[in-house]
């Protein structure tokens, strides 16, 4: 029998899961990997700590939302239920894409990896699945149709379907805030008033769904239902707590990412209003054009692996674009020696 719930039993009361762990674990190697790989490969510029830190607080989310007292007790409290699946759809994706962990990929990786992402990334399936218009559908489907529908009884009876719609409303969470907050090189780049106004709309998915739980009745999809502790809340209760979960809890997460954007914004647009936004652009744009052209050549002479690195350095994780300062060195090298080989050959003639 567990213990009443509270703030002890969420940090005492554990249940282990081998899968989520088992992924947590990888996915925390893979990537702690990727950051010493980058170190090497460029000492003077690391990947950032603090983006390393929110990926690994990102998959900590996932944990702590699976493996704790909050996932020990979310099949015998409703309203517990309802803090997880916040957790996993609105919580955990939004750090774990401030990692930017494909980008991370794209820098530490060579061929065939590398070629292999970015073949995945411009594809036609990855262009569809981070459109921001399936992330919304997506996001309210997932939301809506575990709530308010038999699904959220059948969840309620098999583990196997619960462990499911963990994972779904993971992937959901991060297919819908990916555009909206990440700057991975995917095909969708959202003005900062879009991404605002989508956060907007997709409020009253939330808002909806805590309602239709929070006056709920005895028939509601999602009651609890089985045996329960006699410390726990009637049935219909804890449907009404789970319903306030959602509303307040979704609205309040998604309000704070909403300042996000905002923060984001305003810290692009001093950029840009300092004077030196346009100027550091056309100073990427024109090296980026000399590197360009000074790699072609060697990628044609070296085969896949100069593509390779051309390709790489044409991301930065500083989330701006453009390439490497010693790869700009060099590009501008290259075109001073162009131009001297050019006018000795005047000269010549």
């Amino acid at each position: 029998m567990l213990r009443p719930f509270g703030w002890q039993a969420i940090v005492t009361v554990w249940q282990f899961a081998p899968i989520v762990t088992a992924i947590v674990v990888v996915l925390a190697g893979l990537y702690l990997w990727g950051v010493v790989r980058v170190a090497r490969q460029h000492p003077a510029r690391p990947w950032p700590a603090w983006r390393t830190g929110m990926f690994l607080g990102g998959l900590a989310v996932v944990v702590l939302a699976t493996e704790s007292g909050i996932g020990s007790y979310d099949d015998v409290l409703f309203w517990d239920h309802m803090v997880q699946h916040l957790m996993l759809i609105m919580v955990a994706p939004p750090l774990l894409i401030f990692g930017q962990p494909i980008t991370l990929l794209m820098h530490a990786s060579r061929n065939p990896l590398h070629t292999r992402v970015k073949r995945i990334l411009r594809s036609r399936v990855a262009a569809f699945l981070t459109w921001p218009a399936f992330g919304c559908v997506a996001y309210a489907v997932a939301v809506m149709g575990a709530h308010l529908t038999s699904f959220a009884n059948l969840v309620e009876t098999n583990q196997v379907v619960r462990g499911a719609e963990h994972a779904l409303f993971l992937v959901v969470g991060c297919l819908f805030f990916l555009p909206i907050l990440g700057r991975e090189p995917i095909r969708w780049r959202l003005t900062y008033p879009v991404r605002f106004v989508i956060l907007v709309l997709i409020m009253p998915v939330d808002t909806f769904t805590g309602l239709m739980l929070g006056y709920g009745s005895a028939g509601s999809p999602g009651i609890p239902v089985g045996p329960r502790p006699a410390w726990a809340p009637l049935p219909l209760s804890d449907l009404h707590d789970g319903g306030a979960v959602m509303w307040i809890g979704g609205d309040a997460i998604m309000f704070g990412l909403m300042m996000v954007v905002y923060l984001l914004w305003s810290l692009d647009g001093r950029a840009a209003a300092s004077g030196h936004g346009w100027l550091e652009a056309a100073r990427r744009a024109s090296l980026g054009s000399l590197v360009t052209a000074h790699q072609a050549p060697a990628a044609g002479s070296g085969g896949e692996g100069s593509v390779a690195d051309a390709g790489a350095a044409a991301v930065s994780w500083d989330g701006r674009g453009g390439i490497d300062d010693d790869e700009h060195l060099a590009a501008y090298n290259a075109f001073l020696a162009r131009l001297n080989e050019a006018e000795s050959g005047r000269r010549k003639q």
